[in-house]
């Protein structure tokens, strides 16, 4: 049996170690010994850009918002699906997980930092959402730590809270969309959304293509 091998490791705001792995071609992250994402597990993630740009003019020049890198499948999701005169920034909080890709998943998608349609930003996402000016947004996508329930930094959590979902709709233009990642169906969030007007939908994904049942929810929060 080939070995697991830790590539690079990190120390998040919250004290927690982010390591990188690699086993016999395929990667993966963990929190505290915890997998995080995996390179053959990546389901929900391309899901998450296909629904984020499916209603979008496949000839426009949409400004896309994605928030948290990972192992990089929303984002070529996304890149498949827009056109040339997209503009899509990526806003990942570790700088070390940019620094991954590039180094050690450039293979991958790590690549796909160099498309000249991507802005990367090491910034906390909510703080970027909460800065824009209002209607910057055609499509906001949050792939951030757990989904509601944080679990990397507890402060992603306001992302999430009624000030962080009154700030997205904020930042979306009219007739924008949102699309959240979540690690479970939660009640309380949908309700949270469509406090804030959204027209909120709750699609079942699954973690890989084969698999018998879906295992996350991916929260379509569209704007009026």
């Amino acid at each position: 049996m080939k070995p697991r091998i830790k590539l690079a490791a990190a120390t998040t705001p919250d004290g927690g170690t982010l390591a990188l792995y690699e086993h016999d071609g395929a990667w993966s992250m963990s929190l505290n010994g915890q997998e995080l994402m995996h390179s053959r597990a990546t389901a929900s993630e391309t899901l998450m850009g296909e629904l984020g740009v499916e209603h979008l003019d496949k000839d426009g020049a949409p400004r896309i918002l994605i928030g948290g890198l990972g192992l990089g499948f929303t984002l070529q999701s996304v890149l498949r699906s827009v056109s040339s005169k997209a503009i899509i920034e990526v806003v990942e909080l570790f700088p070390d997980v940019v620094s991954w890709n590039r180094e050690f998943l450039k293979d991958l998608n790590g690549s796909l930092l160099e498309d000249p349609r991507v802005e990367v930003r090491t910034e906390d996402v909510g703080g970027v959402i909460r800065s824009a000016n209002p209607g910057t947004y055609d499509v906001i996508l949050l792939d951030v730590d757990n989904g509601p329930v944080a679990m990397v930094v507890k402060a992603n959590a306001s992302l999430y809270s009624p000030s962080g979902t009154h700030s997205i709709r904020r930042a979306l233009k009219r007739k924008g969309r949102a699309v959240l990642w979540s690690a479970s169906q939660d009640k309380a969030f949908e309700e949270r959304l469509t406090r804030q007007e959204f027209s909120v939908q709750a699609v079942p994904a699954k973690v890989h293509a084969g698999a018998k049942r879906p295992a996350y929810t991916l929260y379509i929060a569209d704007r009026a």
